[in-house]
C-alpha cells in the first residue's frame, strides 16, 4: 500500500532541509543584514505578487479538466487565493517602511521560480502547483525572527509586517495543503510530478537565498 501523498512528500523533500537552512542562516547573519533585508524583501514582492494569479490560473486550468480531482483542486486554489490576496501590498509597505524600493528589475530567481509554476500548470498538471506551495509555505519564518531581524537592523517596526503575518499564517497553510493532496486520488505519475515541482521549487529556493546572502551593498549578486 502506498503511504499518504503528504507523507511521501516530506520524505522526498528530507535531503533538501539542511542545504535550505543553511542558505537561510547565510542570508540571516548579522554582518550587512540592514542592508541585505531590503534586497529580501524586494525578491519576496516579486514571487509573491504572482500568487494570486498563479493560483487562479491553476483553478482555472483545472475548470478544463474532469473529475473529482480537479473540482477539489480549483476550490483550494480559489480559497488559497483569497487567503493570499493584498500580500505583495503588504510587502510595499514593509519596503516603504524600510526605505527602498521594489526591484526595476525583478530578481531572476524569484521569476524563475513562479515561471516555472506557470509552465508545469499549463503543459504537465494543475496540482504540480502543490509541490511548489508546499516548500514555499513549509519553509515559513519563525515566531521570533522579526524581532531578532529588528533587534539587528534597527529598521522600524513597519518594515517587518510580512514576516510576522507569515510566520503566523503559513504552518496552517501547510497543514491544509497536506490535507488536500492526501484527498486527491493521484496516479504514481501525477505524485512524483508533485514531487519534481516541490524539489525544483527547493533547489531554486535555496539559489535565491544564497544569491540574496552573497550580494554587495549596491545589490549585485
Amino acid at each position: 500500500m502506498n503511504p499518504p501523498a503528504s507523507l511521501a512528500l516530506r520524505t522526498t523533500l528530507t535531503p533538501t532541509t539542511p542545504v535550505l537552512r543553511a542558505a537561510v542562516a547565510s542570508l540571516w547573519r548579522p554582518e550587512g543584514l540592514r542592508q541585505r533585508y531590503p534586497r529580501y524583501l524586494a525578491a519576496m514582492h516579486t514571487l509573491v505578487r504572482a500568487s494570486v494569479p498563479l493560483l487562479e490560473r491553476t483553478a482555472a486550468r483545472c475548470a478544463e479538466l474532469e473529475g473529482p480531482a480537479a473540482r477539489r483542486l480549483a476550490a483550494y486554489c480559489v480559497r488559497h487565493a483569497e487567503e493570499e490576496r493584498g500580500h505583495d501590498l503588504w510587502l510595499l509597505d514593509d519596503l516603504a517602511a524600510a526605505g527602498a524600493r521594489p526591484d526595476a528589475v525583478p530578481h531572476p530567481f524569484a521569476v524563475a521560480l513562479a515561471g516555472a509554476q506557470y509552465y508545469r500548470t499549463e503543459h504537465e498538471h494543475p496540482v504540480t502547483l502543490l509541490g511548489y506551495i508546499a516548500v514555499l509555505e513549509g519553509n515559513a519564518p519563525g515566531p521570533r525572527l522579526a524581532d531578532r531581524l529588528a533587534a539587528t537592523t534597527g529598521l522600524p517596526e513597519g518594515a517587518f509586517r510580512t514576516l510576522r503575518a507569515h510566520a503566523e499564517l503559513d504552518g496552517g497553510h501547510v497543514d491544509d495543503l497536506y490535507h488536500v493532496l492526501d484527498e486527491l486520488p493521484l496516479t504514481p505519475a501525477l505524485r512524483t510530478a508533485v514531487s519534481v515541482s516541490a524539489l525544483h521549487t527547493a533547489n531554486l529556493l535555496t539559489r535565491l537565498f544564497l544569491s540574496l546572502a552573497a550580494a554587495d551593498p549596491g545589490g549585485q549578486p
